[in-house]
Order: C-alpha cells, then sequence, then structure tokens
C-alpha cells in the first residue's frame, strides 16, 4: 500500500504517481483531516520517519526561505530537504516542479525567495557532490531525471543510503 505526501497541496493533495494513501501538508488550515498544516520554513513534516513512498512540491519550494532567523539561524531550504529524506522510506522519490533560474517567472513573484538552479539538486542533494552537507543535510538522494517544461525545472530524485 503505497502512501504519498504533497506538499504546499491547498485544498488537493496531488496524486502523481497513483499512490493508494494521500496525504498533505500545506501552510493553510484545509478541512480534510488527510492534510495537515505546517509553515516548511520553520516546522518539521508532521510525520514519522519512513513513512511515504512519495513526496511531490509542486511550485512550492521556491517559497521556503533559503535562510530565516526563528530565533536562531536556520537554513531552512536544507532542514526542508532533510525533511523529506526523513519521511520517505529507502528508494523512495521525491518529485519537484519549480519556476527555476534563468526564467522570469523564478523571480517576478516576490514570494519566491528561494530559486532553483539546473544544478541545485545535482550539486547539493545528490549522493555524490552533497554540497549540502557542509550546511547540516544528512541525506542523499540519485538523480533520477530532470527536464524543462516550459519555465518549470522538473526533478525526481530518489533516497539513498548516505555514501560512507
Amino acid at each position: 500500500m503505497a502512501r504519498s505526501l504533497d506538499l504546499g497541496c491547498g485544498p488537493t493533495p496531488k496524486n502523481p504517481f497513483s499512490a493508494d494513501e494521500l496525504f498533505g501538508i500545506d501552510i493553510e488550515d484545509q478541512a480534510a483531516p488527510h492534510i495537515r498544516r505546517a509553515d516548511l520554513a520553520v516546522d518539521a513534516i508532521p510525520f514519522g520517519d519512513g513513512y511515504f513512498d512519495y513526496v511531490t512540491a509542486f511550485d512550492v519550494i521556491e517559497h521556503v526561505p533559503r535562510l530565516v532567523y526563528a530565533p536562531n539561524r536556520r537554513y531552512s531550504f536544507i532542514a526542508l530537504m532533510d525533511e523529506i529524506y526523513r519521511v520517505l522510506k529507502p528508494d523512495g522519490l521525491f518529485y519537484a516542479q519549480t519556476p527555476a533560474f534563468p526564467h522570469a517567472e523564478a523571480f517576478q513573484d516576490p514570494t519566491h525567495v528561494n530559486i532553483i538552479t539546473e544544478n541545485t539538486f545535482f550539486h547539493y542533494f545528490d549522493d555524490r557532490h552533497r554540497w549540502a552537507a557542509s550546511y547540516g543535510f544528512r541525506g542523499a538522494f540519485r538523480v533520477v531525471s530532470q527536464e524543462w517544461r516550459g519555465f518549470h525545472l522538473l526533478t525526481m530524485l530518489q533516497k539513498v543510503p548516505v555514501p560512507a
């Protein structure tokens, strides 16, 4: 029985993997019992370790700041990627769709505070470079695929063991 979590889901979580059980997280309170409230800039994902086969983020990670002071310095995007890694089962998949550099859509919305590039996932969160480890990232992902669809960068990552 596959479970999927959609981050920033609004009232209707997306289910591109056709999971049997579907959950969501949103910054606003939603009426549905399978949707929990969390501010991903400062809150942990409110589910247990290894709970999900899939985590998705459609047009949401660009809204999670890279750095906040709440009250201490927190690398929010790094912490979110750690949380995604934590709640995924081994070999679980993370799918992100986000407006990305160099397209104007990455910048024009004033709430876009986390600009993603083609190298963000490949260099910072992958299982080879893991540059985000220097900022506290404890996980590792294999980049399964990455492609452009208009101004959106679509990235699929797979949870893998952290290299020695």
